[in-house]
């Protein structure tokens, strides 16, 4: 028997996923929880073989939990899920730890497929992913840009920002908000990410 824990933030999707996962023999799902939630607490508690967890935008980042998850759950896979399985997210999920990586509008049977598969110790890694990966796109972002968000991704201040690339503030701040624009971020936290994912940086 296969234990499943279950981590996505549409609670119409994961009760879906719920049922499918329960309607087969060899799987048991021993929780299904919003990103939100104490995930890591619930590995330790639930001690699921798999977890499958849903890794697209969502207000906490579900690349951070998984980095917790690696001391907390010795022999638990990570089968992730993705909506844009792009090369920056694959290479971030990778980074992180997870077994499995699988487009997010994949049919049940290969999900089930890709479930059984990490749980044997395999690991999964969808093909359309996997080839973006190899040639990752060029992106909108100059390499000035790029060069201000790795800066951002640190944590500087503009100030700083400004005196490491040897660039006025203003210069930075008006960098700052065409990467905005261009990655469609909020904020610099939003655009480092969306950048990452990508594979923009």
């Amino acid at each position: 028997m296969v234990r499943v824990l279950i981590v996505e933030e549409v609670g119409l999707l994961r009760g879906a996923l719920r049922m499918v996962l329960s309607s087969e023999d060899d799987l048991e799902v021993v929780g299904d929880l919003d990103p939100s939630a104490d995930i890591v607490a619930a590995v330790r508690r639930e001690r699921p073989d798999v977890v499958l967890i849903d890794i697209g935008p969502s207000g906490r980042d579900p690349l951070d939990v998984l980095r917790q998850l690696d001391p907390a759950a010795r022999g638990v896979a990570v089968l992730a899920m993705s909506a844009r399985p792009g090369p920056g997210i694959l290479q971030a999920a990778l980074r992180a730890g997870v077994r499995g990586f699988v487009d997010k509008n994949l049919p049940p049977a290969e999900l089930l497929r890709s479930l059984r598969l990490v749980a044997l110790g395999e690991w999964v890694i969808d093909p359309a992913a996997a080839v973006a990966a190899l040639s990752p796109p060029v992106g909108p972002l100059t390499v000035r840009e790029r060069e201000v968000l790795r800066a951002a991704a640190e944590g500087l201040p503009l100030r700083e920002i400004a005196c490491r690339l040897c660039l006025a503030y203003g210069t930075v701040r008006n960098h700052l908000t065409v990467i905005l624009r261009k990655t469609g971020g909020r904020n610099r936290l939003e655009a480092v990410r969306r950048a990452q994912r990508d594979g923009w940086l």
